[in-house]
């Protein structure tokens, strides 16, 4: 088994911790200025119990990464409350539940390429790339000129996903977005 440096976790990563083995759900970098070392703030679901813990790990700590089957798939589509996978090796398809995939669902777009992972045969996760290019479909009207300043807008993209953007931003336009915390990065 391998281990990561704690600033290596990010969203959607497997680990084994407390003899047991959780999901990443969120993770943050912090640092208070002055006084003590950083950390992460990390908050993780057991994929077995389905119970949710908060953990501190200090940035030098070294964490066990669960050994997991990774299989790369592509999504197709939603049906209902599940969504449809392909396996992209034998073109098997697999539903998962939107409570399974946790939020997942607005970074999903069709024929998009994901890692399922699998653990004792079982889909246990999903890791999404970095990044993912979204349409804005509804925002206010931009401004004429504005410049990058710290006021910002909600904007709905395609997939329902609502995401903080800069006032220049317009209905219609491709943004990327961090899959790790959904904030705004750049226009794609």
């Amino acid at each position: 088994m391998a281990k990561v440096s704690a600033v290596e976790l990010r969203v959607g990563n497997l680990l084994e911790w407390d003899k047991r083995v959780w999901r990443v759900l969120k993770c943050y970098h912090v640092h208070v200025g002055g006084r003590g070392g950083a950390f992460m703030q990390v908050e993780m679901k057991d994929i077995e119990a389905g119970t949710k813990t908060n953990q501190r790990f200090r940035t030098e700590d070294k964490i066990e990464r669960a050994f997991v089957d990774p299989r790369e798939m592509e999504y197709l589509y939603q049906d209902g409350d599940s969504y449809v996978f392909m396996d992209k090796q034998n073109y098997e398809q697999m539903p998962l539940s939107a409570e399974f995939l946790e939020g997942q669902t607005g970074y999903l777009l069709p024929n998009m390429s994901v890692q399922v992972n699998f653990y004792n045969s079982r889909a246990i996760g999903l890791e999404l790339p970095p990044s993912v290019a979204l349409t804005v479909t509804q925002t206010e009207p931009g401004i004429k000129n504005a410049t990058a300043t710290n006021t910002f807008k909600a904007a709905t993209t395609e997939t329902g996903l609502i995401v903080q953007v800069p006032p220049f931003i317009n209905q219609g336009e491709k943004i990327k977005v961090s899959t790790d915390d959904g904030s705004y990065m750049e226009r794609a």
